[in-house]
């Protein structure tokens, strides 16, 4: 999987749920909310003031050493 910034979150996380610490990092705590899981990353690192590339980029590298 390659995630991009249209990815959702539900997706990856249901993908790799190793993927979950990069969203705690940004101080997404609320991952198993419904409303969390249709988001994709780009409105998640909206709304946590983060870089949606940065995060793109870290579970991508995360994903390919798997």
């Amino acid at each position: 999987m390659k995630v991009n910034k249209e990815s959702l979150i539900g997706d990856i996380l249901d993908y790799d749920q190793g993927t979950a610490e990069f969203f705690i990092e940004i101080g997404m705590h609320c991952l198993g909310c419904p409303a969390s899981r249709g988001e994709s990353i780009e409105e998640a690192c909206a709304v946590h003031g983060t870089d949606a590339d940065e995060l793109v980029s870290k579970i991508n590298k995360y994903l390919s050493e798997k």
